[in-house]
């Protein structure tokens, strides 16, 4: 299984970063997504589990889970 850690992407998904996100089998983000097009972005490639980090604030439907998710025995926490 290939596991894409990403953190910090502040409404910015890099040529480098999308290119490894074509072998995922799951994306883990651990907050400061900004934008809902980049969640929108990540789930096309991959199932999306993710935080909201300290900038993550404000209008548009919520990132995934508001502060702590449990993914397969691993707590991934924003603040």
């Amino acid at each position: 299984m290939n596991i894409a850690i990403l953190s910090d992407t502040h409404g910015l998904l890099r040529l480098e970063v999308m290119g490894c996100l074509k072998t995922a089998d799951a994306i883990l983000h651990a907050g400061d997504i900004n934008r809902q097009e980049i969640v929108d972005q990540l789930r096309q490639y991959a199932p999306l589990y993710a935080v909201r980090g300290n900038n993550d604030k404000g209008g548009g439907r919520p990132t995934p889970h508001p502060h702590c998710h449990p993914w397969r025995g691993v707590f991934l926490h924003g603040a």
